[in-house]
């Protein structure tokens, strides 16, 4: 199983971006996924989570802005960012709960992270 991660980039503030993140190989399901970032000397944190059904929840700042969808056919999560600010640079990376097979169960996977950068 791997997340493999598209869609960054460099905007200017108030621009958009669309990141995808294709969840490939060989697995029984994958279940709630989300996206974190982590800016230059700050702690990874969660931007925006989608679970099975499709409900999203994101972080504060983000509200309005961000918006988490799934396609469960081309087995890809997206994260549409509009209205980006400078305060949005980070890596952003794609994490999702994936059933590789039953007798592994639900596992943790990452991304290896795309870059978004957002200049004033």
């Amino acid at each position: 199983v791997q997340l493999v991660e598209s869609g960054g980039g460099l905007v200017q503030a108030g621009g958009s971006l669309r990141l995808s993140c294709l969840v490939s190989g060989s697995f029984v399901s994958f279940h709630t996924m989300g996206w974190y970032r982590q800016a230059p000397g700050k702690q990874r944190e969660l931007v925006a989570v989608i679970t099975t059904s499709g409900h999203p929840s994101y972080l504060g700042s983000v509200e309005g802005r961000f918006t988490i969808s799934r396609d469960n056919a081309k087995k890809t999560v997206y994260l549409q960012m509009d209205s980006l600010k400078p305060e949005d640079t980070a890596v952003y990376y794609c994490n999702g709960r994936v059933m590789a097979t039953i007798s592994t169960g639900l596992r943790d996977y990452w991304g290896q992270g795309t870059q978004v950068t957002v200049s004033s």
